[in-house]
């Protein structure tokens, strides 16, 4: 007899849906508007580089933890917790703004920001498969991952709007309003949850849960460790120059709106979407050894970037070409991420396939602070053209590297198929 599944859209998943949207636009804003603020205010590259380095950290090392956390505590009580700690937080750097020296209080903000958000999603992840049916998980997660995109899209957007109109106040106070609310409709979630009895401290079951993703990658799949390889690459070299160099060039080289800000970091979200959707239409077509073309092409966009900011080009033109790039360059992105995820999963046993993940983007995204602070020293004493150009050469010699492990990992999916 066929059993019947419950809507997809119950009483609780609707609830975590309307509070991913509510939350993950609070922080979609901040992320947007805090670093512009800082930017605005020193009007220094450097230091907007390394404050968002600074941010970065706690929120690579709050990944695994949080995933630790969510299998032990229940989903509701650590959104809940988390939502009204990030009102509480934002309630006191909007307090202390204008009382406290602004470098310090911003690096703690967002360091503390960060963290939180990577603490966040686990729970969120985990509760998925508590409210949805088996048949309905890709759905489920389809529609989360879209509310993120949308965040991601509309955020930049709108917080540029409202900080070029009225600067970062009202930008704080809506956020505080959309964690407050987004953890009082959590209040009323009903997720379930089986207390584990304790194998250890946290940090003893992250730290196991590394060794074991450490011993498979070096024993059965080093070709794994040439993948972190090349996504730190990305990230040190290429990923870190357009974070920092984007605001960059579209605020002090062209002298544009908060508002352009905003679109074009909007294009950059709308990109990735559309990344993701292509992918998906193309399928088994996009083969795993087209990886390093995809990447060669990203290095091309950083050369039309560079070639957009250099002295002569109109600041109109500039900033459209700027726009376009940072679209284009996401898409591509986007397609490469699915292209190497889809290539661990099918290399990864189901029972490891979540550790081994975190581990890789762990160690790949390692090197975006890094490279955040050193493209910050350079957009501070460089010419932006020039150091766009040289982040588009290195981008494009981490291509050519990545034309062998492409290689090797899909003649490793093809020799176990």
């Amino acid at each position: 007899m066929k059993t019947t599944q419950p809507p997809l859209f119950g009483r609780d998943f609707t609830l975590v849906v309307l509070g991913q949207i509510i939350s993950l636009f609070g922080n979609a804003i901040l992320r947007f508007a805090l670093p512009l603020y800082l930017l605005r205010q020193t009007d220094s590259a450097a230091l907007f580089g390394l404050v968002g380095a600074a941010a970065l950290v706690p929120s690579i090392l709050c990944l695994p933890i949080g995933g630790v956390v969510a299998d032990r505590v229940n989903k509701r009580n650590i959104m809940v917790a988390l939502d009204f700690s990030t009102a509480g937080l934002i309630l006191a750097f909007t307090l202390l703004l204008g009382r406290a020296s602004l470098v310090p209080l911003m690096v703690g903000c967002l360091m503390l920001l960060y963290g939180i958000a990577g603490a966040y999603q686990p729970a969120v992840q985990a509760s998925i498969p508590l409210l949805a049916g088996p048949e309905q998980l890709t759905s489920a997660n389809a529609v989360i991952s879209m509310v993120s995109t949308l965040s991601a899209l509309l955020g930049p957007v709108i917080g540029g709007v409202l900080f070029g109109a009225f600067g970062i106040q009202p930008i704080l106070w809506v956020s505080i309003g959309c964690f407050t609310v987004s953890a009082v409709m959590e209040l009323f979630l009903h997720i379930p949850h089986k207390p584990q009895a304790a194998a250890g401290r946290v940090l003893d079951t992250v730290r196991q849960d590394l060794a074991v993703s450490v011993r498979f990658i070096r024993w059965e799949k080093p070709v794994f460790g040439a993948v972190m390889l090349v996504l730190a690459l990305v990230n040190l070299v290429l990923s870190a120059a357009l974070i920092v160099g984007i605001p960059v060039a579209v605020v002090q080289v062209l002298g544009m709106s908060d508002q352009a800000l905003g679109v074009t970091q909007g294009a950059m979200g709308l990109g990735g979407l559309c990344g993701g959707i292509l992918a998906a239409c193309l399928g088994e077509r996009l083969r795993l050894r087209r990886g390093a073309v995809l990447l060669f092409a990203a290095s091309l966009t950083a050369v039309g970037t560079g070639a957009a900011l250099l002295p002569g080009v109109p600041a109109g033109v500039g900033y459209w070409v700027v726009t376009a790039m940072s679209f284009v360059i996401m898409v591509l992105s986007a397609m490469l991420m699915v292209v190497l995820s889809a290539a661990v999963q099918r290399q990864t046993p189901s029972e490891l396939l979540g550790k081994v993940m975190a581990f890789i983007l762990a160690v790949a995204n390692c090197a975006s602070p890094l490279g955040q602070a050193v493209y910050g020293a350079l957009f501070e004493n460089c010419a932006a053209w020039m150091v766009l150009f040289g982040a588009a050469a290195a981008a494009a010699v981490s291509a050519l590297y990545s034309r062998r492990v492409f290689r090797a990992l899909e003649e490793q999916i093809s020799s176990a198929a």
